[in-house]
């Protein structure tokens, strides 16, 4: 089991494609070497698709860690507390991530020193609190039983997985990204070891490998997207594509390919991710690249968080938005709002709502002007309020109607998307989150006539480095700069 994660152009030869899904014989021989061809979805498998590890092994755990109190209430407010530390500090340190090799003897030493921490956590507080040895030791004895409740419990839904993905009850489908020596191996242990959870569905590769591949091909890279829809595929495998890395990350982040699971074959055999224990299907390490864009749990914990602020800011500088609109009405008279079209997320066009500092000559120059910083047709109000960025708070509106997020990348004209998504290969891929009000490029100082290529890796290491402090950070960054009247 495993976590959920513009079209390519993608020719005749998808139709062999369709033909090559129905059961075949595992391999065939070309060319003196034996090739995996894709194969038959199972039948259980097809009414599981959503199934994923953590909802067996979370359950499980909650269970194992609250089992003492069937037995005596004494510490109920002990174990609650050790319960939720416990959980918190699994998830934290990927004991609910998906995985392709599962094993309780590799998860032991973490789940050990996890369960030890919190057990210790609240053990000191309950000594603070209770000056009784012996209500600490009773609450110890029941923390000893979770903890080796927790251990069988996991024991239990580890074997569970294995059992169902033997037995193809849950699979997901995989398309492996590389058609060479190491992408070959990967689909011979897929086809032979369903244990790892995965269906070989297909494989791109550049045409230039078309006569040479020794896995047959299914696609090019650039027709990844239209066979992730055709194949129902949920997870994507890099092994050893015979490409640049902008090429490959062109294919991934579309609508579709990004939504997939990705993993990845290390290009540095041997190494191991920093930070938790190796994982590997067969003998090959494969590690879980981090989502690189919003979906699933986290996009929501970013549109809640989003939700919150703009409803309590609207409310709270409700003041300074009025103040805003009459001074705004004063110095240019009618229309005080602005609207303007933008390029938002996957590339899809919205109006950004803004306080009008200046009133354009017309439609082409709104849409085609870099800057207007010293343009003489901003009067002394609009400076001020652009020096300030008091005339991009509308924006919160664009914010509620799911638009635009609080921190993201900075929404651009269509003219000058497609000016620099021709000229910066990585300009486009800002366009996989929700663009932002405020961004870690901004309060890095690149506004107003500053290098594109430098908003760009700005923006694009904002997206694949995401936390919710990363976003308390930047807002924390964008008070001082509008204090500082750092606008443009």
């Amino acid at each position: 089991m495993t976590s959920q994660p513009a079209a390519g152009h993608a020719g005749s030869h998808l139709g062999g494609l369709v033909s090559q899904m129905v059961p075949q014989p595992e391999s065939r021989v070309t060319a003196g070497t034996t090739a995996v061809l894709p194969y038959a979805r199972s039948r259980a498998s097809s009414r599981t698709r959503w199934v994923r590890a953590w909802m067996v092994t979370l359950p499980i755990d909650v269970a194992a860690l609250t089992a003492p109190l069937l037995l005596t209430q004494t510490y109920w407010r002990g174990m609650l507390a050790y319960a939720a530390l416990a959980v918190a500090a699994f998830w934290s340190g990927g004991l609910y991530r998906p995985r392709r090799h599962v094993s309780i003897l590799d998860e032991l030493p973490s789940l050990g020193g996890r369960l030890l921490t919190s057990a210790a956590v609240v053990a000191i507080i309950a000594a603070q609190r209770h000056a009784s040895v012996e209500y600490v030791s009773g609450f110890m004895r029941d923390v000893a039983l979770s903890a080796g409740l927790v251990i069988t419990g996991r024991t239990v839904s580890r074997a569970l997985v294995v059992f169902v993905r033997k037995h193809r009850w849950v699979e997901h489908n995989a398309i492996i990204i590389g058609s060479g020596p190491v992408g070959l191996e990967l689909a011979r242990l897929l086809r032979r070891h369903p244990r790892y959870g995965l269906r070989f569905v297909g494989c791109v590769d550049t045409p230039s490998r078309q006569e040479t591949v020794a896995l047959p091909l299914s696609g090019s890279l650039d027709d990844l997207e239209h066979l992730v829809r055709l194949l129902e595929c949920e997870v994507l495998i890099i092994a050893d594509p015979a490409c640049v890395e902008s090429h490959l990350m062109e294919a991934l982040i579309r609508p579709r390919s990004s939504r997939c699971d990705l993993w990845a074959v290390p290009g540095l055999w041997g190494s191991r991710p920093q930070g938790g224990y190796p994982d590997h299907i067969g003998a090959i390490p494969i590690v879980k690249i981090g989502d690189f864009t919003f979906a699933g749990p986290k996009w929501a914990i970013k549109r809640a968080s989003d939700l919150v602020f703009a409803m309590v800011a609207l409310v709270l500088l409700s003041p300074v938005l009025l103040l805003c609109a009459i001074a705004t009405f004063l110095e240019g008279g009618q229309a005080v709002f602005f609207r303007q079209e933008r390029v938002g997320r996957d590339g899809k066009s919205f109006e950004v709502i803004k306080f009008r500092t200046m009133r354009p000559l017309d439609e082409q120059e709104s849409q085609t002007r870099w800057s207007i910083a010293d343009d003489q047709r901003v009067g002394p109000i609009g400076r001020f309020m652009r020096r300030t960025s008091l005339d991009e708070l509308p924006q919160l509106w664009n914010i509620l109607r799911g638009e635009m997020s609080v921190v993201g990348p900075r929404p651009e004209r269509p003219h000058f998307v497609e000016k620099f998504s021709a000229e910066y290969p990585n300009y486009a891929a800002r366009h996989r989150v929700p663009v932002g009000l405020t961004g870690l490029a901004q309060v890095s100082g690149l506004r107003g006539d500053t290098p594109i290529s430098d908003r760009a890796r700005f923006d694009n290491y904002y997206i694949e480095n995401w936390s919710l402090w990363l976003d308390i950070k930047v807002m924390l960054r964008t008070v001082a700069e509008v204090l500082r009247g750092g606008g443009r």
